[in-house]
């Protein structure tokens, strides 16, 4: 993903998302954030399970910092936008916000950590995987 290019992932609020008052639970704007993320790395070809099984590595959360600015509520149709903040050896941080309808509800900077399987450590993130990710096509 080019510096600035945006990837949107569309998602529908359940019933499931929601809380007590009928809005979404704060947690699942991570989880929404989350499925974006994985969608982003399958549509530049890449699947979860395999970079698992072939590659022993697999990404994972090391840091937040989230902004909720207005509820979502049930059957919302958001957007969640996902655009690389910046790309390092060991480490990606994204810019993601989820959107209803052009408003922004929710902004992140989610950091994201290239471990080794095996180690249970970080480990740079494949040559081949990082040229893909920093430019797909």
């Amino acid at each position: 993903m080019r510096p600035g290019a945006e990837f949107r992932t569309p998602v529908r609020v359940y019933f499931e998302d929601t809380d007590a008052g009928g809005v979404v639970y704060y947690a699942n704007y991570l989880k929404f954030c989350e499925r974006a993320r994985t969608e982003w790395l399958r549509e530049r070809g890449f699947e979860q399970a395999q970079l698992l099984r072939h590659d022993g590595i697999a990404f994972v959360v090391r840091k937040v910092a989230a902004d909720f600015l207005s509820p979502a509520r049930l059957d919302d149709e958001l957007q969640v936008v996902t655009r690389i903040e910046r790309l390092g050896g060991a480490s990606i941080v994204f810019a993601q916000r989820v959107e209803c309808a052009g408003n922004s509800l929710f902004e992140a900077l989610v950091t994201i950590a290239c471990i080794d399987i095996g180690r249970h450590a970080a480990t740079a993130i494949p040559r081949a995987i990082r040229q893909r990710l920093a430019d797909p096509d």
